[in-house]
């Protein structure tokens, strides 16, 4: 069986996706320690937490679908950049959105820093939407 040939945008990025799981996997571990009790936190606070290490984990694991999608398609730059790192960009943006807007002793509250999250809805939609309109026009194999 022959190996899957992707570009090397496509492995370098699935690569680094790859190794930031270790990160996500790092936030799951702070949440425990929120849960347990060894971290005070508020209900907001868990509430954030968690929110962002679901989106953080969900849009690691689209994005690593997205290299593949993306060799698929006959974009041109800067589509083809746009459509094969909006969604990894946005699994950086939202969840530090959801983070760094919670952090702070007995915040019940997010800070100037939940326009993270819009801006990461923002990057991720426009990585979708030219993903998706890259695949529907890429010629036919």
């Amino acid at each position: 069986m022959d190996a899957l040939p992707l570009s090397d945008a496509a492995r370098t990025t699935a690569a680094t996706l790859l190794l930031a799981i270790v990160a996500v996997e790092s936030g799951g571990l702070y949440l425990l320690s929120i849960v347990r009790g060894s971290t005070p936190r508020t209900p907001f606070q868990l509430a954030f937490g968690r929110a962002g290490h679901a989106h953080a984990g969900v849009l690691v694991t689209l994005g690593l679908v997205v290299q593949l999608l993306a060799d698929a398609t006959a974009l041109s730059a800067p589509w083809s950049f746009l459509a094969r790192s909006g969604i990894p960009l946005a699994a950086i943006l939202m969840p530090a959105g959801f983070f760094l807007s919670s952090t702070g002793a007995g915040r019940t509250r997010p800070n100037r820093l939940i326009a993270l999250v819009y801006l990461g809805a923002a990057v991720l939609a426009a990585g979708a939407v030219s993903l998706g309109l890259g695949l529907l026009v890429a010629p036919a194999r």
